[in-house]
């Protein structure tokens, strides 16, 4: 009896004593020093897209691809590789990112980086084609890092191939001619003569941007002339594209509505020449490409505040077509979730195309890339923190829980749009209506498209530095 005794009251002391700490435990926690040093850090939302999908096991248009370091040159990859160099930025010590995309740059070009090359062989630089021009931009950042550690001879490989592209944009892309309206406006392929999309801002200016700002003769006239070209392009795009009772900007403009391969253009007033519908990820790459170039461009140059203009423009209508619940972005930007494919299709040419009754949809890669652009505004300064701190917040908020799913191996990123694009003749399904966009073969809806991973990454390198900023 007295031994049973004796265990009740250690066991009761041991109550006791384990109530006692953590009574102090808690007592503890409500002091400032204790909040401290118990806050849980934000996940680090890059550093997961960028290890379950970003050097490996992503898509481009629906083609797989295992590893970053041994992928082709495109537009799609060169996103990724891009984005995997702006988290290397941010976290230096994750040393495995910048390697990764020196052997993607490595594998893509000559040895002396005057040409890119396909696996192949043959020039990845198709002829007039904005879209191959993009991945270029991982150069800059290659070059700079190489030439610190003294390894000037990839230096001078990769400022090789970052002026092969800016040269082959400025000086020998196809442009509309003069006598036409957007006279100078660089194709956006030369498949499609005479147009301008909203997409090839992207892929086209901050490239030539970049290479006037690091690379070119601050003096010359030359400097001066190719920052004028540059904004030429975005002053063509947004003259031409930009509705102000929608605030929104059309997906891709004609200079030559009646051209066989600008079927899908309006043919009268207003906004001739312009497809119908306002695309998400085209007003991302739009908005993006703006804030990019804004980051590098000279502040005294004339065009400087037309551009920051129509920035705040496009930031301003993004704003109100904003989701309120969900705070991210539809595929079609003016529509919710009511509107539909009409299940009547598009007729061109008396055959019928793109009947289905689907949904528009929350979009994820458009979603990411305005966020992005929306952060990165606020952090140059280009947007008013107390305007659009709460859009911006909402925003990435509404990506992780919106698109982002958690697996026993990393993440995945769903819902996005896997391609778009507005004909040419040969390609009639292409209607750019709201049937194409919702029903189209090539706008099915995908997940860990790389269009996808990449903004993503580059939108959460963005609040990472903007929560560390707080």
């Amino acid at each position: 009896m007295n031994h049973r005794l004796s265990m009740n009251k250690n066991f009761l002391q041991i109550i006791l004593s384990t109530s006692f700490l953590a009574s102090i435990v808690l007592l503890n926690s409500c002091s400032p020093i204790a909040k401290t040093k118990l806050t849980v850090q934000p996940e680090k939302w890059s550093q997961q897209m960028v290890e379950s999908h970003g050097l490996k096991d992503f898509y481009t248009n629906r083609v797989m691809h295992e590893k970053l370091s041994t992928t082709g040159w495109d537009y799609v990859t060169g996103l990724i590789a891009i984005s995997v160099l702006k988290a290397w930025e941010q976290y230096p010590e994750k040393e495995e990112y910048y390697y990764a995309v020196k052997a993607f740059a490595d594998r893509n070009i000559n040895a002396d980086g005057t040409m890119i090359i396909r696996t192949s062989g043959e020039s990845a630089l198709g002829p007039s084609n904005i879209d191959d021009l993009a991945a270029g931009r991982i150069f800059f950042t290659l070059y700079k890092q190489e030439f610190k550690i003294g390894n000037t001879k990839d230096a001078q490989r990769y400022k090789n191939a970052a002026t092969l592209i800016r040269n082959k944009l400025k000086n020998e892309h196809s442009r509309i001619k003069e006598g036409l309206p957007g006279a100078r406006g660089l194709f956006h392929k030369a498949q499609y003569p005479n147009q301008m999309w909203l997409d090839g801002l992207y892929m086209g200016a901050p490239v030539y941007a970049l290479w006037q700002s690091e690379m070119g003769a601050k003096d010359a006239k030359d400097h001066q002339q190719s920052w004028s070209d540059i904004a030429n392009q975005f002053k063509i795009l947004h003259k031409y594209t930009y509705d102000a009772n929608k605030q929104l900007n059309y997906h891709a403009w004609s200079a030559t509505p009646n051209d066989p391969n600008s079927f899908w253009a309006n043919k009268t007033e207003p906004y001739l020449g312009c497809s119908k519908e306002f695309w998400g990820r085209g007003m991302g790459w739009y908005f993006a490409a703006m804030v990019d170039v804004l980051e590098v461009m000279p502040k005294n140059h004339p065009d400087y505040v037309v551009i920051l203009g129509n920035y705040q423009q496009v930031a301003a209508g993004l704003k109100r077509w904003q989701d309120k619940k969900s705070g991210v972005w539809y595929q079609l930007l003016q529509y919710d979730e009511k509107m539909k494919g009409d299940g009547k299709g598009d007729i061109v040419n008396g055959k019928t195309y793109n009947t289905c009754t689907t949904a528009n949809y929350l979009e994820a890669s458009a979603s990411s890339i305005f966020t992005y652009s929306f952060l990165k505004g606020m952090r140059l300064g280009l947007l008013n923190k107390n305007t659009y701190s709460k859009t911006a917040e909402k925003a990435y908020q509404g990506l992780v829980k919106t698109f982002i799913r958690k697996r026993d191996a990393g993440v995945d990123i769903i819902q996005s749009c896997a391609s778009a694009g507005l004909g040419p003749l040969g390609n009639p399904s292409r209607t750019g209506t709201t049937n194409y966009y919702l029903c189209g073969g090539d706008v099915a809806i995908v997940q860990n498209e790389g269009k996808a991973i990449g903004t993503f990454i580059l939108a959460s390198v963005e609040y990472e530095n903007y929560l560390q900023s707080k």
